[in-house]
């Protein structure tokens, strides 16, 4: 396993993860580097059996070990959604400052305390042959603000207040988003895998 395939193509994930991923012993490698690869369809009803999707596809069609990861927002005020379908709320294509636009017009006059969310991130790693070998998930646990704020991260960062904090993802520091969000923490539970696994190889 010296290299791994990160199974996006997202520039703000693929940051993130070889920021989070920097001190391990691995090549990252994205589908950037694989312009031909064909995306599976996102079948699942969970985030972990879409990042399982994800690693099996891509570790099959690149002959790599590859890294596959789904991640979305849950909101206790909308039933759990948009859930698997957050890259999708506003239809395909559609930007993330659409996304967050429907999400706060879903939320309407819901007040603050009924507000709860949690952004919730699965990865899984699948072998070159496409077996799964480990699975991760990892929880951040917040509310939805009244409007968006802050231009810092991705997605439905700038509306995503962590629990401890009054600032949304979109206005803390990547330093401190590296220690609390969802990703960060699913990303701990990979590296400890990845040390296990080469301590155990060499």
């Amino acid at each position: 396993m010296s290299d791994i395939l990160i199974a996006t193509k997202n520039i703000g994930k693929i940051k993130e993860l070889e920021k989070l991923l920097a001190d391990t012993p691995v090549q990252l490698r994205s589908l950037n580097d694989f312009p031909k690869t064909f995306e599976p369809e996102e079948t699942g009803a969970t985030f972990a059996e879409n990042a399982v999707l994800k690693a099996r596809s891509y570790a099959s069609q690149t002959g790599l070990w590859a890294l596959g990861d789904d991640s979305g927002l849950e909101v206790e005020a909308l039933g759990g959604a948009p859930g698997v379908f957050s890259a999708r709320y506003a239809g395909a294509g559609a930007t993330d400052a659409k996304r967050i636009e429907k999400l706060l017009k879903e939320l309407g006059k819901v007040q603050e305390e009924n507000r709860r969310a949690r952004f919730v991130c699965a990865m899984a790693i699948a072998r070159a042959t496409g077996e799964i070998e480990f699975i991760a998930e990892g929880v951040c646990n917040g509310s939805i603000a009244f409007a968006a704020s802050g231009a810092n991260g991705f997605g439905y960062d700038p509306v995503f207040i962590p629990d401890g904090f009054s600032e949304t993802f979109g206005e803390l520091s990547g330093d401190i988003k590296q220690q609390i969000s969802h990703r960060a923490r699913a990303s701990a539970k990979i590296i400890q895998y990845l040390r296990r696994f080469y301590a155990v190889a060499g």
